[in-house]
């Protein structure tokens, strides 16, 4: 029988996510298909045509319609969105006929415009992650113009609460849960079968702990309406739990002790966080001290324990960490290191630097690595210190977290490379 601890180890992580490109469709059940991507996309076969649930990015989604097209070519009176990041939605210009009618969440509109004031910047920080998904879309492109496509849908119907209707003798209902990546976060129930369409409300990653903030760049999200989601989703009972990536989880003993293992492990860390800030404990020191018991342990390859209690910190009391006055205005530590450098000498900071990493102290190594840096951006010593303290850090992460990874992945390459440039 499979648990809760199975699955948290035995589900793929967010690396192996692909951009679509499979041969055929994956029949969930008799009527329910998958077409899997960077974002899975759906399509439920009714007797009056097909509902399609998530569209994927612009330039996989034409993978998509061929696939469902090959089962059930239309026509498509409904697309359904579960949240409005640009993975879910762009490729809706392709599935759209003439009388389609497209659903979201009456906050979808907001969140795609969010998503469009920093575009820019987010996609030149996304690259750090997702080089190869990125590089894949820019090469599908180049050979098929048609694929530039990246939609901004309209909706066609808003709704606040939940909307429901009934296609060819199949029931949906869509449910507002704005607790996860999104306030627009909208779950799809089929109430005749218990199949739950879950979108990203949970996370990409099921069953783990959500990312209140992502380093990728995103506005912050919140416990409360994240908690009230999964008590919502439990509410329903739900035999079958179709998430946005990877495969459905089946069974309601299964996907009950998932929820409430979710549940509890965030309810933990934000009573845990409250409790130390209310007693005066500064934010790193929580962020070291709050750790899950055995009992409430969910995965950590998307959101992390640590970077939710800072989140939540400043969630409730801003930037200011009322620790230095430095904190108030715009002059970076990194602007005083080469002065402080000098007047202990570069080789004493270096050896300091040594010492830490030699006592298992990668961050303080990492830090004096910096200091130096700071004024003498080609010292190689330093290079070779940053390198050594990145890859300390990874082989203590072991690689779970795929932000975490990615981050100290791509550190160790741009460092490499100022090495050989040093040379």
């Amino acid at each position: 029988m499979t648990t809760v601890d199975d699955l948290i180890t035995q589900r793929p992580g967010f690396a192996a996510m692909e951009p679509a490109n499979q041969a055929q469709a994956i029949a969930l059940n008799d009527f329910i298909y998958m077409s899997a991507g960077t974002s899975n996309s759906y399509m439920v076969r009714t007797s009056a045509g097909r509902v399609i649930i998530n569209t994927g990015m612009g330039f996989e989604a034409l993978t998509h319609k061929k696939l469902f097209d090959d089962i059930c070519p239309g026509p498509t009176p409904y697309i359904l969105l579960t949240q409005g990041h640009v993975d879910h939605v762009g490729g809706v210009n392709h599935f759209r006929d003439k009388n389609t009618q497209l659903v979201a969440q009456q906050n979808n509109l907001a969140c795609q415009k969010d998503d469009e004031r920093i575009a820019t910047v987010r996609i030149s920080q996304a690259y750090i992650w997702f080089k190869k998904t990125i590089d894949k879309s820019v090469a599908a492109i180049e050979k098929n113009p048609e694929l530039l496509i990246q939609d901004k849908p309209v909706p066609d119907v808003l709704f606040d609460d939940s909307y429901a209707f009934t296609l060819g003798g199949v029931d949906f209902e869509m449910i507002s849960t704005p607790g996860g990546e999104t306030i627009d976060s909208t779950v799809i129930w089929l109430p005749q079968h218990k199949i739950l369409f879950s979108g990203n409300v949970f996370g990409p990653l099921f069953p783990h702990f959500p990312n209140l903030n992502t380093i990728r760049g995103d506005k912050y999200r919140f416990v409360e309406p994240y908690l009230e989601a999964i008590k919502r989703v439990r509410a329903l009972k739900p035999e079958m739990l179709i998430t946005g990536h990877f495969e459905p989880i089946a069974g309601a003993e299964l996907i009950e002790a998932c929820l409430t293992r979710m549940h509890d492990a965030v309810d933990y860390v934000h009573r845990e966080t409250l409790q130390g800030m209310n007693n005066g404990k500064p934010i790193y020191q929580l962020m070291r001290e709050v750790q899950l018991p055995p009992e409430l342990t969910v995965g950590q390859g998307y959101g992390k324990v640590s970077w939710a209690v800072r989140t939540l910190w400043e969630s409730y009391m801003g930037w200011f960490k009322a620790q230095s006055t430095t904190e108030l205005y715009p002059t970076l530590h990194s602007e005083i290191y080469p002065e402080l450098v000098e007047l202990a000498g570069t080789e004493a900071v270096l050896d300091k630097g040594q010492q830490a990493l030699t006592s298992a102290l990668p961050e303080r190594a990492l830090h004096f690595a910096e200091a130096i840096l700071a004024g003498e951006p080609a010292h190689r010593g330093a290079i070779e210190l940053a390198i050594a303290a990145h890859r300390a850090l990874l082989d203590r992460s072991q690689r779970n977290n795929f932000w975490e990874t990615g981050w100290l992945d791509y550190q160790i390459a741009q460092l490499t490379a100022r090495l050989e440039e040093a040379h």
